[in-house]
């Protein structure tokens, strides 16, 4: 497995990390609704192993943990050392035996095994990559749920008032992420049956969700 030991981590990242250090289990109340619906979309159940790519500090955990029970796994990846510290100091919080973070890009990751589902929260670096989406797609198993939460340019006319500044943060984000789009999806559509997508806040965020697409029915 290729490790990440050097990454040019944003500044506001790092600030948020130690911030936040002290309580574990941070997260903002006004996404919490958010990523459990996203965690809903992949119709989890006891016993299953999730990869939650683009993991951050690990809010989406508790989620992911709730919904495979002990017997299952959850496996984070995530580029950013910073983060990854902060979302091993959340399993250690919390006990957690079934969850692991694994210090990587997800163009490069090394993985073992198959995955019943994926969840990518804020990770543009990750759904809207051919090359991530390409290593990861192998370790999904066959109808796989996928589910991508991001931000997006938006088309509403109050929430176009924020594109300059969307713009603006995620070019102080990691060298890996793309510019923002306004459909951010397209390249996830290839990858995923009958992609579902829904807007929010005023266009400027988008969760989408679907099945892994066979090979034979991928879209080229």
């Amino acid at each position: 497995m290729k490790k990440i030991n050097k990454v040019n981590t944003p500044m506001y990242v790092r600030y948020l990390g130690r911030l936040t250090r002290p309580f574990p289990n941070f997260d903002f109340s006004f996404i919490k609704p958010v990523r459990q619906k996203a965690v809903e979309l992949l119709n989890l159940k006891s016993g299953d192993s999730v990869l939650d790519i683009g993991c951050g500090s690990g809010g989406s955990f508790p989620y992911l943990v709730s919904a495979v029970s002990a017997s299952g796994d959850v496996v984070g990846i995530e580029i950013s050392p910073e983060s990854t510290i902060s979302a091993e100091r959340r399993i250690a919080k919390n006990q957690w035996k079934n969850v692991r973070v694994i210090e990587a890009a997800a163009q490069d990751v090394g993985l073992a095994g198959t995955y019943d589902a994926l969840l990518m929260f804020a990770a543009a670096d990750v759904y809207a990559s051919e090359e991530a989406l390409e290593n990861i797609s192998g370790h999904l198993k066959d109808n796989a749920r996928i589910a991508a939460f991001g931000a997006k340019l938006s088309n509403h006319r109050f929430g176009r008032i924020f594109n300059p500044i969307l713009q603006m943060l995620f070019s102080l984000s990691f060298s890996t992420t793309p510019k923002p789009e306004y459909e951010p999806w397209q390249i996830l559509a290839k990858y995923v049956a009958r992609l579902d997508v829904k807007e929010y806040f005023f266009g400027l965020m988008f969760l989408a969700s679907g099945s892994i697409a066979s090979k034979k029915n991928k879209q080229k």
